[in-house]
């Protein structure tokens, strides 16, 4: 029948693009799995997950096929709609391939977020992507014109009551092709994961599916856990506080009282500087000189790893000292908007004054309404800047940033006001803007290189330290620099472990140096910081002061998989809907455990759904 034809010929062109999608990938990254057994098993696989997502996208086809009346309008209708359907599907094809080389992933949920920051992203890739963009417009230009020329009339001839006859049959088979299993679940991304390779499954996938994957799933992961497994409450709650050395008796009680090994009678004031996209690979005297020299003046983390892979995974680990929890962060939750724990609202109590610093938009990612909702009292934002000499893509440069900030802590400690403060850093990121004449340019690097991007970011930071030196407020200050993640996580590990590696100094006056080369997270940074100016008190931050002696972990979220690994690098990793497995950290590298850590799988799962626990009952403030 011609409805059968009409849909076969559209399905099979959603096929023909997907597959040279995904043989573009498979030759490009074919070094990096080329001994991976199974390795054309990922077009088997491939064409699983594509028919799935070519049903998806047929399905309104098929339903004006049958039930739309047979009418020109009709026609014109569909005709729109494949239009539109095979356009967007050739340029997220063509945007899969540097998705991945950025993010080392299809598109997932950060391709989603990015879409709510039109302004943004379309400066960063009109900048940073112009080839790209001309071969996917040009794709889709030609397409569209043999599409349109080759393809005018799609409805059948016979009458409607025939057509109609067979939605029952088609809607069965797009139901059981969408659902794509005869079992209890339908498919989801851990039925890819066929390969101890991770880029090989993700090459498997399909990013249409992946990002629809995201739509769907945003909603149930913020209320829901059981896709990574079952515990008791009470378990998981007395696990996680073993865990994190949490010592209270009662249950539900996930704060501690943090005793200050640095008593005084005049707190200091503490300035957190989150460095964007700052990645331990960089630290180096020809890309980072400034942190390079300070790193002698302070307490220098030698082993810290981030919370994720998103600035606001970092921001909430520094300023929280909060995991990353399942779903999307509590920056952008709405449980967390107000009466959530920062360090702003703990030392408010203590008559701090708090301000955060950005040289861009802060409605972005939601910061501006995070911030103001937990305690901080003022934000410095790009509209704030009058006249600034430099506006990069995303917003004014962090050297004219820390000259603000040094005038507003100028002022303050005049005032005989204690505070604290967050600034956070926009020059890492694509596409690399910043100032002309401020740093001489790495040899044989662009200018607008993520090396030369971090030489500024760390320019600034020098900048900062400079001008506090000058400034009495110094000695009374303790300063915080730590990155929220790493430029790009990629590797072939389940979880790349190696790509969390972060760096982080405190200094200021009388700090002494120490190089701390024990594991330690963004959490422990900020329950140090807070020991280290003299400050004590009762609160939730989920990492321990170093000072404290206590045996340190780290709880990574990459995507939507977990990592928790140990002092003595047992690791054990959790993902949706798959079993947990344990592995042991060696050389940069995941090494399959010869014997399962069963308590070490289960006290990842207790501190997902710990964390999810004190979300959604508001418990962490």
């Amino acid at each position: 029948m011609q409805i059968f034809k009409d849909l076969l010929k559209l399905y099979l062109y959603l096929l023909t693009l997907f597959f040279i999608g995904r043989i573009g990938l498979f030759i490009l990254y074919f070094d990096r799995y080329n001994e991976v057994e199974g390795l054309w098993q990922t077009f088997v696989y491939g064409l699983r997950i594509d028919t799935v997502a070519a049903f998806i996208l047929l399905s309104i086809p098929m339903f004006i096929l049958t039930l739309a009346p047979k009418h020109e309008m009709s026609n014109k209708l569909l005709k729109l709609y494949l239009s539109i359907l095979f356009a967007l599907a050739i340029f997220i094809e063509v945007a899969t391939f540097a998705f991945v080389g950025e993010y080392d992933v299809r598109p997932n949920y950060l391709f989603v977020e990015y879409l709510l920051y039109p302004q943004e992203v379309v400066s960063m890739v009109v900048a940073d992507h112009p080839v790209d963009l001309l071969i996917a417009f040009g794709l889709i230009g030609m397409f569209l014109f043999w599409f349109n020329k080759n393809h005018h009339y799609f409805q059948a001839k016979n009458r409607y009551i025939l057509r109609a006859l067979w939605v029952v049959p088609l809607v069965v088979i797009f139901f059981i092709g969408i659902r794509s299993s005869f079992g209890h679940r339908p498919i989801n991304p851990s039925d890819l994961m066929y390969s101890q390779s991770r880029i090989l499954n993700e090459i498997t996938s399909n990013s249409i599916y992946t990002i629809l994957y995201a739509i769907y799933s945003h909603n149930k992961y913020q209320t829901s856990i059981k896709q990574y497994g079952t515990m008791e409450i009470d378990e998981a709650l007395k696990r996680s506080k073993k865990l994190l050395h949490i010592e209270n008796n009662n249950t539900e009680d996930m704060t501690r009282f943090s005793p200050t090994h640095f008593k005084t009678q005049k707190p200091k004031n503490l300035v957190i500087f989150i460095q964007e996209s700052l990645g331990y690979q960089f630290i180096s005297d020809e890309i980072t000189p400034n942190l390079m020299h300070l790193k002698n003046e302070g307490i220098w983390f030698d082993s810290l790893y981030s919370n994720g892979t998103r600035s606001i995974r970092g921001i909430a680990g520094t300023v929280s000292g909060i995991f990353s929890i399942p779903g999307a962060g509590v920056v952008k939750r709405n449980k967390s908007q107000h009466e959530f724990f920062t360090v702003a609202k703990m030392l408010k109590a203590h008559n701090y004054k708090s301000l955060f610093f950005y040289g861009g938009e802060s409605r972005f990612d939601n910061m501006k309404g995070w911030f103001k909702g937990n305690g901080f009292d003022k934000i410095i934002e790009q509209n704030d800047f009058k006249n600034p000499s430099f506006v990069g893509t995303w917003g004014v440069s962090d050297d004219e940033v820390v000259a603000r900030a040094h005038e507003e802590f100028k002022a303050m400690h005049q005032q005989k006001q204690k505070f604290i403060s967050v600034i956070f850093s926009t020059s890492n990121h694509t596409p690399f803007d910043f100032p002309d004449g401020k740093i001489e340019l790495i040899p044989h690097k662009p200018k607008k290189s993520v090396e030369n991007a971090v030489k500024f970011a760390d320019y600034a930071i020098g900048e900062l330290i400079k001008k506090a030196k000058a400034s009495s407020y110094y000695q009374d200050t303790l300063f915080l620099i730590v990155a929220d993640h790493n430029v790009r996580v990629y590797g072939d590990d389940l979880i790349p472990i190696n790509m969390f590696h972060i760096p982080a100094l405190i200094l200021g006056g009388g700090v002494k140096p120490l190089v701390y080369t024990k594991l330690t997270t963004q959490p422990d940074l900020l329950a140090t910081a807070i020991d280290l100016i003299g400050i004590e008190g009762q609160y939730p931050i989920l990492g321990n002061t170093i000072f404290a002696h206590k045996a340190h972990l780290s709880f990574l979220q990459f995507n939507e998989s977990y990592a928790l690994r140990t002092q003595n690098d047992e690791v054990a990793i959790i993902s949706p809907h798959t079993k947990a497995q344990s592995f042991i950290y060696k050389n940069k590298t995941l090494i399959p455990a010869s014997n399962e850590n069963k308590e070490l799988e289960k006290d990842a799962l207790a501190l997902i759904i710990t964390l999810d626990y004190l979300y959604n009952q508001k418990l962490f403030k």
